[in-house]
C-alpha cells in the first residue's frame, strides 16, 4: 500500500481499563483496524491525564494508577478512515474521538525478505 499526501488521523482516547468482551477496548479497536485493511494503528499508553470527568489519573507514586489514558492513533486515506468510523459505533467508547487532516510525507512498509 502506498500512502502519501493528504490523509486523516483518527485518534481515540480511552481508559486502559475499558474492555470489550473481556479484553482491552484498545485491542479490539486495533484488531478491527487491521481487519479493515487500514495502513496501521498504534496504541500509546499515557502516564497521566484527565478527561470529561476532570479526575486526574496518574502513575506517580502514592497515587492510584487505575484508568490511565490509552490513545489509539490510526492514519489512512479519508475514505477509509470515514468508513472505519462506523466500526466504532457499537463499541463502548466513553472518551474523546477526533479526526484531523494530516500530510503523510513517508509511509514505509516492511519489504518481504528474499530467501
Amino acid at each position: 500500500m502506498r500512502l502519501t499526501g493528504r490523509a486523516l488521523r483518527l485518534t481515540i482516547f480511552v481508559d486502559d481499563t475499558d474492555t470489550w468482551h473481556h479484553k482491552p477496548l484498545f485491542t479490539e479497536i486495533v484488531h478491527r483496524a487491521h481487519r479493515a485493511g487500514l495502513a496501521g494503528a498504534t496504541v500509546l499508553h499515557g502516564v497521566e491525564g484527565f478527561g470529561a470527568s476532570s479526575v486526574v489519573h496518574t502513575t506517580r507514586l502514592l497515587s492510584l494508577a487505575d484508568d490511565l489514558p490509552a490513545v489509539v492513533v490510526i492514519v489512512d486515506e479519508e475514505e477509509r478512515i470515514r468508513a472505519f468510523m462506523t466500526e466504532l459505533e457499537e463499541l463502548p467508547i466513553d472518551g474523546l474521538v477526533t479526526v484531523q487532516e494530516v500530510e503523510v510525507v513517508r509511509y514505509g512498509g516492511r519489504k518481504a525478505e528474499s530467501g
